[in-house]
């Protein structure tokens, strides 16, 4: 059974916890709120990386102050999604454009 956390690790935990969530949600809400893919793409991804980094940082308080010892290992897991969100972002940009650039361009005829 492990020991109680100090009052200022437990504060500062649910901070960081109850921050993350907040800029997840706000992030989650820009998908239904505005009005076009290219806007609705960018909140999202925003959203998701800093809800990550706090989260992260709620992470390393609870288990360093927990375990007597810096915990480093849920650093990996932010920086995945770090760069991973970015990317993912710019394909899904560039599927859009290309399919606007399809709506947009006149039918060709292929006899």
């Amino acid at each position: 059974m492990s020991a109680a956390l100090p009052l200022w690790a437990e504060i500062l935990t649910a901070v960081f916890v109850v921050l993350g969530a907040a800029f997840a949600a706000v992030g989650s809400f820009g998908l239904i709120r505005l009005p076009t893919f290219f806007r609705r793409i960018h909140a999202p991804t925003l959203g998701a990386t800093f809800g990550v980094w706090c989260l992260t940082i709620a992470t390393i308080v609870f288990f360093s102050v927990q375990g007597f010892s810096l915990f480093l290992h849920a650093v990996l897991i932010a920086l995945f999604v770090a760069l991973t969100a970015p990317v993912t972002t710019i394909f899904l940009m560039r599927a859009a454009l290309f399919r606007e650039h399809q709506k947009a361009a006149p039918p060709t005829d292929s006899r």
